[in-house]
């Protein structure tokens, strides 16, 4: 392996997901050697009692153990792990932080929302063009969502982290199965209210093109073109529009779990929580006026891997 390139391995321990990114890092280029996902939903429950429960740790234990071999038998230079929003939130986060580190070996990283968010960024705009503009990169993630504002290949000029995540709106405002339309609309007046206070009017209309990571948008890239196996190649670079998404948004919540699990393109373990991240995303679109989103598969994994060091 040349002087120049280095392998990293990157874990994201997030609100509904902890995800694994084994890497090659060549000259600023993230080459991907092995992704896995695992919703774990953490932060199911953080939000009303400001505790990791014991049953989200130990999904959490199992899927890390799991990633430890792998990374293991991948012979990396550099072992990156962070964690957001249900780990920094909760009063024995440190607790599960202390568990990995003297079990696993994992030092994970407690990151604020505004570093996860300017690591996402770096990571979505990473494979885009630098002349479209000022671009918006919106995180949907378990219990918060991230707002970053920027051109590819500079730093970011406005970065927010919101309490808007999926986990955390199902958990505030979706109680029946399938949820009430009044639940629905409590829960996107809630999102409008948080994603307007966070984003002053006017840098929100100087946005001219956005970008959206993370499993929501993926999901829905997945849903709109019907994909069984999913196939990250096709969802790389798929458009996302408002009408479309509303469109999605009224199918998906419509229907009961046991139907929503069923769902072409959606994977059953994301069912109860894509209606929340879709109403984030639908909203997102409105507040920015947006005609539509680019979907990027890149995002905070990515980011990290950038900036691991090479092993000295």
């Amino acid at each position: 392996m040349s002087p120049s390139t280095h392998r990293v391995a990157v874990v994201d321990l997030g609100s509904n997901t902890t995800r694994l990114l084994i890497a090659e890092v060549r000259d600023g280029e993230v080459a991907e050697l092995d992704r896995r996902t695992q919703i774990t939903s953490l932060g199911k429950g953080v939000d009303a009692s400001g505790r990791l429960s014991d049953e989200a740790i130990e999904r959490v234990m199992s899927a890390l153990r799991g990633y430890r071999e792998t990374i293991d038998a991948s012979e990396v230079d550099r072992t990156v792990a962070v964690a957001t929003s249900a780990v920094r939130d909760a009063a024995n986060g440190d607790e599960l932080r202390t568990r990995l580190r003297d079990e696993l070996g994992l030092d994970v990283r407690a990151i604020a929302g505004e570093e996860e968010a300017r690591l996402t960024f770096l990571g979505a705009t990473s494979r885009r063009e630098p002349d479209v503009g000022p671009t918006m990169v919106i995180d949907i993630g378990g219990g918060s969502t991230e707002l970053v504002i920027g051109v590819a290949g500079e730093d970011p000029s406005f970065v927010v982290s919101t309490q808007a995540g999926s986990v955390r709106q199902t958990d505030r405002h979706l109680e029946g199965d399938p949820p009430a339309e009044r639940e629905l609309a409590e829960l996107r007046r809630d999102v409008r209210s948080i994603l307007t206070k966070a984003v002053p009017l006017a840098l929100r209309g100087s946005v001219r093109a956005g970008i959206a990571v993370a499993g929501t948008a993926t999901s829905l890239a997945a849903i709109d073109q019907e994909l069984d196996p999913y196939d990250p190649d096709r969802v790389e670079g798929y458009e996302l529009d408002p009408a479309g998404c509303e469109r999605m948004l009224a199918m998906l919540a419509a229907l009961p779990l046991e139907e929503r699990e069923q769902v072409i393109g959606l994977e059953p373990a994301r069912a109860p929580t894509i209606v929340a991240g879709v109403a984030i995303l639908v909203e997102a679109l409105r507040t920015f006026e947006l005609e539509s989103l680019v979907v990027s598969e890149a995002d905070i994994l990515h980011g990290a891997a950038l900036l691991a060091p090479a092993a000295s």
